[in-house]
């Protein structure tokens, strides 16, 4: 037979809270509209998001510009998936390959430094990031 779950006297699990780039834990970055992989508002990212959703970026025309561009319009709505469309001063759980597209050609956003996943110091230094804090 197989059990599923821990006797009362067993060990604790600890839950371990995402971080955000600064080592503190990982705030919100918007809930209206709700984004992030997990749709909870955080740029909490795991294995299964391909496309690594954990910058908080705040959207500008530019930006916008330059993501449909690229093939992903986040401006226009789709209700289906209850997506309202983005528009500048909106937050968004970008992926961090096009935000680091973007920089490379001059249309970065800015991000919450505080509500952007830890992960994100791995492929971009921090002074980078501190340039770019709302």
């Amino acid at each position: 037979m197989i059990q599923f779950g821990y006797p009362l006297n067993s060990t604790k699990l600890k839950i371990v809270m995402a971080r955000n780039i600064l080592g503190t834990e990982l705030i919100e970055c918007s809930i209206d509209p709700m984004t992030g992989f997990y749709r909870n508002g955080k740029c909490d990212t795991c294995g299964d998001d391909a496309g690594q959703h954990s910058i908080c970026a705040q959207m500008t025309e530019s930006f916008l510009e330059f993501s449909a561009s690229r093939g992903n319009d986040l401006m226009t709505p789709m209700p289906d998936y209850k997506f309202p469309g983005l528009k500048a001063g909106d937050f968004w759980c970008v992926c961090l390959g096009r935000w680091i597209e973007a920089h490379e050609a001059g249309v970065a956003p800015k991000i919450k430094l505080e509500a952007t996943h830890a992960s994100v110091s791995e492929f971009v230094d921090m002074e980078t990031l501190k340039d770019f804090a709302v």
